[in-house]
């Protein structure tokens, strides 16, 4: 019997803290991201469209016992598909790598972790707003935005209340 540590699944290293944005850096990321999501969007989009004609030749297939297969047209149903997927994954991790969070694909929901006034929160922003005006708790949702006060809008400062903390 395998000894626990010798488990591969077990990785003992620890996550790296969570990258913590000021509104200036998160309103500079998004800025550099927003081309991103728009690309994953829609690529995903295109995806499901392609995963319905997917299935459909797949039903007539099965209905008609395999006889007429439409194998160019598959063939290059499913080169669309690898390569839409290929570009929703570069979008994806192009956008998570900054430390941003992905909260609804649909909609094009960003959430940049930050604390305001000593409590861990998210700046959030969906696609079609002109910048990130509004913020909640990290165990709240969309639902629960609040409107970002005035005064947290400039760069980090030990006056400004919107800042990275050091963990």
């Amino acid at each position: 019997m395998a000894d626990e540590e010798d488990d591969p699944e077990q990785d003992e290293t620890p996550e790296p803290p969570q990258r913590l944005f000021t509104l200036t850096e998160a309103e500079r990321t998004r800025q550099e991201l927003e081309p991103f999501l728009v690309e994953a969007m829609d690529s995903r989009k295109k995806l499901s469209s392609l995963e319905n004609e997917l299935a459909a030749v797949s039903a007539r297939i099965m209905m008609m016992g395999g006889v007429i297969v439409p194998y160019e047209k598959l063939a290059a149903v499913r080169m669309e598909h690898n390569q839409l997927s290929e570009i929703l994954k570069s979008a994806l991790n192009r956008i998570l790598e900054t430390g941003c969070l992905i909260k609804d694909l649909d909609v094009g929901l960003l959430d940049f972790p930050a604390v305001i006034n000593q409590q861990d929160v998210y700046l959030c922003w969906k696609l079609g707003e002109d910048r990130i005006r509004f913020y909640h708790r990290q165990d709240e949702g969309f639902a629960s935005r609040k409107p970002l006060d005035p005064r947290d809008l400039g760069p980090a400062t030990p006056s400004n209340n919107c800042v990275i903390s050091t963990r």
